[in-house]
């Protein structure tokens, strides 16, 4: 190229930049910016921020090293607090600004263009509070606000479950969902899980064992689960053992019901006595007959699964064996229950005095 063809060229240029204007021209190096994290980094939008405290929290992660540039950039956007979503995002190594912003900005879903779902798991859990509890670590969600509302008399009777069934309604598993979703909008979501869940062969099978409602099934479940939590061939068989139990109108008499009564205050006491079993509550079944009026725990699906599949069985009775095994003997009969109780027994005692060197 000429001498002059240079200095044409660049009186071109001069007069595309002036005509641009040198604001647009700080705006377009800004945007082209790139991150500072070095490889892929998660980062959390945990509560409404406008443009100033996003630039911070980024910068305070090593994520950004320019406010100012990053700033300037949302704000020719037009971002505000209200169009920054909430979320999970997964931010790459040297993304840009305009990228890093496009992909915090709200969309019609009300979700960030970029934000990621989180995997939500709750299992092993005694009851809704201990769910909601587990519910804080994972989503944006205030344990307090999601109990006041699941417990809301407008809630229950929306859903169709009394305070006690309830626990019926969350089926242990793992979902997909974004990070920002709310009190309301979880419940929303297992109640479409629950109704998911409950086929009409399911219900069916509901039928078949002499059962009515879902809840009364995730209730065998929960003690069913109680008893035996490690096992998992043996929950058809207690299953049925219960539902023999049911239908031929003997007590459950089942130890995790009245353990549930006593809350913690059980909790690694082995040797259980009448004293125990003697509390007056509506969930333990030395006292009354039929199902407890809801669950005491929440059980996974699989454990329902076998409630609904139950070993066509004609135990009536269960006992612990007498080893760490972690199963139990079955009887048809009291008298063969009773024998299997005192081996038990006399074994635990054993034990006991061993652990206490005597």
């Amino acid at each position: 190229m000429s001498k002059r063809n240079i200095i044409i060229a660049g009186i071109v240029l001069t007069l595309v930049l002036v005509a641009i204007g040198a604001p647009k021209i700080m705006l377009f190096l800004a945007g082209n910016q790139k991150t500072t994290n070095e490889g892929d980094i998660e980062f959390y939008i945990k509560e409404p921020m406008d443009l100033n405290q996003l630039a911070q929290e980024l910068k305070g992660q090593g994520i950004i090293d320019d406010t100012k540039g990053f700033i300037s950039v949302g704000e020719y956007k037009g971002l505000t607090k209200e169009s920054i979503a909430q979320g999970k995002y997964l931010i790459e190594e040297s993304t840009n600004f305009r990228t890093l912003l496009n992909g915090f900005t709200i969309n019609s879903n009300g979700n960030g263009n970029a934000e990621l779902e989180v995997e939500v798991t709750f299992t092993n859990c005694r009851d809704i509070y201990q769910m909601a509890s587990k519910l804080s670590k994972i989503l944006a969600v205030d344990s307090s606000k999601l109990v006041f509302y699941l417990l809301d008399g407008n809630t229950l009777k929306r859903l169709g479950f009394t305070v006690e069934q309830l626990p019926a309604l969350f089926i242990p598993d793992t979902y997909k969902m974004y990070y920002d979703t709310g009190e309301e909008l979880f419940v929303e979501r297992m109640a479409a899980e629950f109704k998911r869940f409950w086929t009409a062969d399911r219900k069916s099978k509901l039928k078949s064992i002499g059962l009515q409602t879902p809840s009364q099934a995730v209730t065998l479940a929960s003690i069913v689960y109680s008893e035996q939590s490690v096992h998992s061939d043996e929950w058809p068989i207690i299953a049925g053992l219960y539902l023999n139990r049911i239908n031929q109108g003997v007590k459950l008499q089942s130890d995790p019901t009245f353990k549930f009564c006593w809350g913690d205050k059980l909790k690694g006491v082995q040797r259980l006595l009448n004293v125990h079993r003697d509390i007056d509550c509506p969930y333990n079944t030395y006292k009354i007959k039929g199902l407890p009026p809801g669950p005491i725990c929440l059980p996974s699906p699989k454990v329902v699964d076998a409630v609904l599949n139950r070993a066509n069985v004609n135990y009536l009775f269960m006992c612990a064996k007498p080893d760490y095994s972690g199963r139990h003997n079955f009887a048809v009969s009291g008298a063969d229950h009773m024998k299997n109780a005192d081996v038990f027994q006399k074994w635990l005692a054993s034990e006991l005095r061993k652990k206490e060197g005597r």
